[in-house]
């Protein structure tokens, strides 16, 4: 092992602060900004939909402070977990990554991923007591993902499956954001919040689907892709068909807080973008293609939130 690592590239920025070092790192494994601005509209759309369901008042601003940040420490902390479960494959096949060249090391990461679950705990008390148990929840699932649920190999034998399970954690940290709101005002979330759990599920399988979906000449020895898995074109209508099961979703959502055009309108003109961008991309898997399916899969996850949360409110004409 030692012997290999010393084989690996370093970093040319490794002698840097540590400051400038976490700046390089989050910008290449976590980019701070746009995974901010998305929860943002994430956890801000899941509360309001909880809200819109049960015909509650929206709850304070600190409440939708306070789970957007610990949405984040979440998302950083499935960042971290990925490091400490994919570090052999690394070294081996992508050694150019933060941790392997030696720009950052893995217990650093692991260290602030420990303290960032420290101030998530304050947080979520912050908010209400109770709200720790589906945040503990989240946290169980995220360390039986880490460990790919004990059958590691026989799970990745079965792409499927391997997806389902992971994209699992989607609607259990959805499932605490609204319960921000429900659980200080019932035993149980609103009904047809369901709808909104299902589309986080298949909203995150749009953004895996989408970011794993390449362009042959991009393909790289130990790199898993739908698109080598699967090939190009299949991949790609894969990803089609889970966008149209997301905006079936949306639209669900739509006529469960009464918006149903406002809603399902917009996410359908959206979903024939996302047709006619798989449609040059089966016929023509490029490069440029690929980085396309990648923004096109943030951009409808973050349109989905945007319609699902706030275009209730312009139907019922509040400013």
């Amino acid at each position: 092992m030692s012997g290999q690592a010393n084989t690996l590239p370093r970093h040319p920025a490794a002698g840097e602060t540590l400051l400038k070092r976490l700046w390089i790192y989050q910008e290449d494994r976590f980019p701070l900004f746009k995974t901010a601005i998305l929860l943002a509209v994430f956890s801000a759309a899941s509360i309001s939909v909880s809200a819109h369901l049960a015909d509650r008042a929206l709850p304070g601003l600190w409440v939708f402070v306070a789970v957007w940040l610990v949405a984040l420490i979440i998302f950083f902390q499935m960042r971290a977990c990925d490091e400490f479960k994919d570090l052999e494959d690394d070294r081996t096949y992508r050694p150019e990554r933060p941790i392997p060249s030696g720009l950052v090391s893995l217990s650093l990461i692991l260290k602030l991923a420990a303290f960032g679950a420290v101030c998530a705990i304050a947080l979520t008390a912050s908010i209400y007591m109770w709200l720790l148990v589906p945040l503990f929840g989240v946290w169980l699932w995220l360390a039986l993902m880490t460990h790919e649920f004990f059958v590691a190999d026989w799970l990745k034998a079965r792409w499927a499956l391997y997806l389902v399970s992971h994209m699992a954690i989607m609607p259990l940290i959805d499932l605490y954001i609204t319960a921000s709101e429900w659980l200080p005002h019932s035993s149980g979330p609103p009904a047809g919040l369901w709808l909104f759990l299902a589309l986080s599920f298949a909203n995150g399988c749009v953004l895996e689907l989408g970011r794993k979906t390449w362009a042959p000449e991009s393909e790289r020895p130990g790199v898993e892709t739908y698109s080598a898995l699967l090939g190009p074109a299949r991949a790609v209508w894969l990803w089609v068909a889970v966008c149209a099961v997301a905006w079936l979703l949306l639209a669900g959502v739509g006529i469960a807080v009464r918006a149903p055009l406002s809603v399902a309108g917009p996410g359908l003109i959206m979903l024939l973008v996302v047709i006619f961008f798989a449609l040059r991309f089966a016929k023509a898997p490029t490069v440029k293609g690929q980085k396309g399916i990648d923004t096109l899969a943030g951009l409808w996850v973050f349109a989905c939130y945007c319609l699902a949360g706030f275009a209730p409110f312009i139907a019922a004409g509040v400013p």
